[in-house]
Protein backbone atom coordinates (compact mmCIF):
# COMPACT_ATOMS: atom_id res chain seq x y z
CA UNK A 1 0.00 0.00 0.00
CA UNK A 2 1.30 3.45 -0.87
CA UNK A 3 1.77 6.05 1.87
CA UNK A 4 -0.98 8.16 0.28
CA UNK A 5 -3.52 5.35 0.55
CA UNK A 6 -2.35 4.46 4.05
CA UNK A 7 -3.04 8.04 5.18
CA UNK A 8 -6.41 7.85 3.43
CA UNK A 9 -7.24 4.63 5.30
CA UNK A 10 -6.14 6.14 8.61
CA UNK A 11 -8.19 9.33 8.25
CA UNK A 12 -11.30 7.59 6.91
CA UNK A 13 -11.20 5.05 9.74
CA UNK A 14 -10.90 7.90 12.24
CA UNK A 15 -14.00 9.44 10.66
CA UNK A 16 -15.92 6.14 10.84
CA UNK A 17 -15.01 5.74 14.51
CA UNK A 18 -15.93 9.30 15.41
CA UNK A 19 -19.31 9.29 13.64
CA UNK A 20 -20.28 5.82 14.91
CA UNK A 21 -19.37 6.64 18.51
CA UNK A 22 -21.26 9.94 18.38
CA UNK A 23 -24.44 8.28 17.09
CA UNK A 24 -24.29 5.24 19.38
CA UNK A 25 -23.28 7.39 22.35
CA UNK A 26 -26.38 9.54 22.16
CA UNK A 27 -28.55 6.41 21.80
CA UNK A 28 -27.14 4.27 24.63
CA UNK A 29 -26.83 7.24 27.02
CA UNK A 30 -30.03 9.00 25.98
CA UNK A 31 -31.36 9.07 29.55
CA UNK A 32 -28.32 11.12 30.53
CA UNK A 33 -28.27 13.42 27.50
CA UNK A 34 -32.02 13.90 26.97
CA UNK A 35 -32.23 17.06 29.16
CA UNK A 36 -29.67 18.74 26.91
CA UNK A 37 -32.12 18.48 24.00
CA UNK A 38 -35.38 19.10 25.85
CA UNK A 39 -33.92 22.21 27.48
CA UNK A 40 -31.95 23.11 24.34
CA UNK A 41 -28.58 23.37 26.06
CA UNK A 42 -26.57 23.96 22.92
CA UNK A 43 -23.20 24.23 24.67
CA UNK A 44 -23.75 20.93 26.49
CA UNK A 45 -24.85 19.23 23.26
CA UNK A 46 -21.78 20.42 21.35
CA UNK A 47 -19.36 19.58 24.17
CA UNK A 48 -20.87 16.09 24.49
CA UNK A 49 -20.71 15.61 20.72
CA UNK A 50 -17.04 16.63 20.62
CA UNK A 51 -16.25 14.36 23.57
CA UNK A 52 -17.93 11.39 21.87
CA UNK A 53 -16.12 12.05 18.60
CA UNK A 54 -12.76 12.21 20.39
CA UNK A 55 -13.54 8.91 22.11
CA UNK A 56 -14.44 7.51 18.71
CA UNK A 57 -11.04 8.60 17.40
CA UNK A 58 -9.43 6.72 20.28
CA UNK A 59 -11.46 3.58 19.53
CA UNK A 60 -10.49 3.96 15.87
CA UNK A 61 -6.77 4.05 16.69
CA UNK A 62 -7.17 0.89 18.79
CA UNK A 63 -8.99 -0.73 15.88
CA UNK A 64 -6.25 0.19 13.42
CA UNK A 65 -3.55 -1.17 15.71
CA UNK A 66 -5.47 -4.44 15.94
CA UNK A 67 -5.97 -4.55 12.17
CA UNK A 68 -2.29 -4.22 11.29
CA UNK A 69 -1.39 -6.62 14.10
CA UNK A 70 -3.78 -9.19 12.59
CA UNK A 71 -2.27 -8.77 9.12
CA UNK A 72 1.09 -9.69 10.65
CA UNK A 73 -0.35 -12.60 12.67
CA UNK A 74 -2.15 -13.90 9.57
CA UNK A 75 1.10 -14.06 7.62
CA UNK A 76 2.84 -15.76 10.53
CA UNK A 77 -0.01 -18.27 10.78
CA UNK A 78 0.24 -19.16 7.10
CA UNK A 79 3.99 -19.53 7.44
CA UNK A 80 3.84 -21.69 10.58
CA UNK A 81 1.07 -24.09 9.55
CA UNK A 82 2.12 -24.26 5.87
CA UNK A 83 -1.50 -24.90 4.91
CA UNK A 84 -4.44 -22.56 4.40
CA UNK A 85 -6.95 -25.22 5.47
CA UNK A 86 -5.04 -25.99 8.69
CA UNK A 87 -4.67 -22.30 9.56
CA UNK A 88 -8.40 -21.82 8.89
CA UNK A 89 -9.18 -24.72 11.24
CA UNK A 90 -7.11 -23.07 13.97
CA UNK A 91 -8.94 -19.80 13.40
CA UNK A 92 -12.34 -21.52 13.66
CA UNK A 93 -11.35 -23.01 17.03
CA UNK A 94 -10.25 -19.58 18.26
CA UNK A 95 -13.51 -18.03 17.03
CA UNK A 96 -15.60 -20.57 18.97
CA UNK A 97 -13.39 -20.17 22.03
CA UNK A 98 -13.70 -16.38 21.87
CA UNK A 99 -17.49 -16.42 21.60
CA UNK A 100 -17.76 -18.93 24.45
CA UNK A 101 -15.56 -16.79 26.68
CA UNK A 102 -17.53 -13.66 25.82
CA UNK A 103 -20.66 -15.32 27.23
CA UNK A 104 -19.31 -17.55 29.98
CA UNK A 105 -16.64 -15.33 31.53
CA UNK A 106 -18.90 -12.29 31.67
CA UNK A 107 -21.68 -14.36 33.22
CA UNK A 108 -19.32 -16.00 35.69
CA UNK A 109 -17.70 -12.71 36.76
CA UNK A 110 -20.60 -10.26 36.74
CA UNK A 111 -23.90 -12.14 37.10
CA UNK A 112 -25.71 -12.03 40.43
CA UNK A 113 -26.97 -15.28 41.98
CA UNK A 114 -30.10 -16.39 40.17
CA UNK A 115 -29.49 -14.25 37.06
CA UNK A 116 -30.27 -15.83 33.70
CA UNK A 117 -27.42 -16.41 31.27
CA UNK A 118 -29.57 -15.42 28.28
CA UNK A 119 -28.88 -11.64 28.41
CA UNK A 120 -25.17 -12.38 28.20
CA UNK A 121 -25.68 -13.95 24.77
CA UNK A 122 -26.71 -10.55 23.35
CA UNK A 123 -23.28 -9.05 22.60
CA UNK A 124 -21.99 -12.38 21.28
CA UNK A 125 -24.94 -12.74 18.89
CA UNK A 126 -24.58 -9.16 17.65
CA UNK A 127 -20.86 -9.63 17.10
CA UNK A 128 -21.41 -12.92 15.26
CA UNK A 129 -24.09 -11.47 12.97
CA UNK A 130 -21.97 -8.45 12.06
CA UNK A 131 -18.91 -10.67 11.51
CA UNK A 132 -20.81 -13.03 9.20
CA UNK A 133 -22.28 -10.11 7.25
CA UNK A 134 -18.89 -8.45 6.81
CA UNK A 135 -17.25 -11.75 5.84
CA UNK A 136 -20.01 -12.52 3.31
CA UNK A 137 -19.57 -9.11 1.69
CA UNK A 138 -15.78 -9.55 1.68
CA UNK A 139 -16.17 -12.87 -0.13
CA UNK A 140 -18.52 -11.23 -2.62
CA UNK A 141 -15.87 -8.60 -3.35
CA UNK A 142 -12.86 -10.95 -3.43
CA UNK A 143 -13.02 -14.76 -3.13
CA UNK A 144 -14.37 -17.43 -0.79
CA UNK A 145 -10.96 -18.06 0.80
CA UNK A 146 -11.38 -14.73 2.61
CA UNK A 147 -14.40 -15.89 4.63
CA UNK A 148 -12.75 -17.54 7.65
CA UNK A 149 -10.00 -14.89 8.05
CA UNK A 150 -12.64 -12.17 7.85
CA UNK A 151 -14.82 -13.80 10.52
CA UNK A 152 -11.76 -14.39 12.69
CA UNK A 153 -10.70 -10.76 12.43
CA UNK A 154 -14.19 -9.41 13.11
CA UNK A 155 -14.69 -11.62 16.18
CA UNK A 156 -11.37 -12.52 17.80
CA UNK A 157 -9.50 -9.29 17.08
CA UNK A 158 -12.51 -7.22 18.09
CA UNK A 159 -12.68 -9.11 21.38
CA UNK A 160 -8.99 -8.46 22.06
CA UNK A 161 -9.46 -4.75 21.36
CA UNK A 162 -12.60 -4.75 23.50
CA UNK A 163 -10.96 -6.27 26.60
CA UNK A 164 -10.50 -3.03 28.64
CA UNK A 165 -14.24 -2.35 28.64
CA UNK A 166 -15.22 -6.02 28.98
CA UNK A 167 -13.30 -6.18 32.25
CA UNK A 168 -15.30 -3.25 33.63
CA UNK A 169 -18.67 -4.39 32.21
CA UNK A 170 -20.26 -0.93 32.30
CA UNK A 171 -23.35 -1.16 30.07
CA UNK A 172 -23.09 2.06 28.09
CA UNK A 173 -19.33 1.80 27.53
CA UNK A 174 -19.72 -1.86 26.56
CA UNK A 175 -21.97 -1.11 23.60
CA UNK A 176 -20.33 2.22 22.79
CA UNK A 177 -16.95 0.62 22.20
CA UNK A 178 -18.37 -2.53 20.63
CA UNK A 179 -20.20 -0.74 17.81
CA UNK A 180 -17.29 1.64 17.21
CA UNK A 181 -14.82 -1.24 16.93
CA UNK A 182 -17.12 -3.28 14.70
CA UNK A 183 -17.67 -0.32 12.36
CA UNK A 184 -13.95 0.51 12.13
CA UNK A 185 -12.90 -3.12 11.72
CA UNK A 186 -15.54 -3.79 9.05
CA UNK A 187 -14.54 -0.67 7.14
CA UNK A 188 -10.84 -1.59 7.14
CA UNK A 189 -11.60 -5.19 6.21
CA UNK A 190 -13.79 -4.23 3.23
CA UNK A 191 -11.63 -1.39 1.91
CA UNK A 192 -8.18 -3.00 2.17
CA UNK A 193 -8.17 -4.89 -1.14
CA UNK A 194 -9.48 -1.82 -2.99
CA UNK A 195 -6.66 0.32 -1.63
CA UNK A 196 -4.11 -2.37 -2.50
CA UNK A 197 -5.38 -2.50 -6.08
CA UNK A 198 -5.36 1.28 -6.27
CA UNK A 199 -1.81 1.36 -4.91
CA UNK A 200 -0.66 -1.12 -7.55
CA UNK A 201 -2.28 0.97 -10.28
CA UNK A 202 -0.63 4.13 -8.98
CA UNK A 203 2.80 2.45 -8.93
CA UNK A 204 2.28 1.13 -12.44
CA UNK A 205 1.20 4.56 -13.63
CA UNK A 206 4.28 6.19 -12.11
CA UNK A 207 6.50 3.52 -13.64
CA UNK A 208 4.95 4.09 -17.07
CA UNK A 209 5.37 7.87 -16.74
CA UNK A 210 8.99 7.45 -15.70
CA UNK A 211 9.57 5.17 -18.68
CA UNK A 212 7.94 7.61 -21.09
CA UNK A 213 9.90 10.57 -19.69
CA UNK A 214 13.20 8.74 -19.99
CA UNK A 215 15.30 10.37 -22.71
CA UNK A 216 15.74 8.27 -25.79
CA UNK A 217 19.37 7.77 -26.74
CA UNK A 218 20.07 7.40 -30.39
CA UNK A 219 22.34 4.61 -31.39
CA UNK A 220 25.41 5.64 -33.30
CA UNK A 221 25.57 3.96 -36.64
CA UNK A 222 28.74 3.43 -38.56
CA UNK A 223 29.01 5.14 -41.86
CA UNK A 224 29.18 2.66 -44.66
CA UNK A 225 32.68 2.18 -46.00
CA UNK A 226 33.30 3.02 -49.62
Amino acid sequence: MTSRNWVKLFLNTLLVGGITTAIVGFIVRWNEFEPYFTEFKLIDILSTLIWLIVMGFLFSVISQMGFFAYLTVHRFGLGIFKSVSLWNAVQIVLILFGLFDLVYLRYDNFADPGDSVLPYFGPAIILLIVALAAAWYKVKQTNRDAFIPAVFFMIVVTLVEWVPVLRVNEHSWLYLMMFALMACNAYQLLILHKLNIQSQQERQKRANQAQSNKPVTKKKTKKPSI
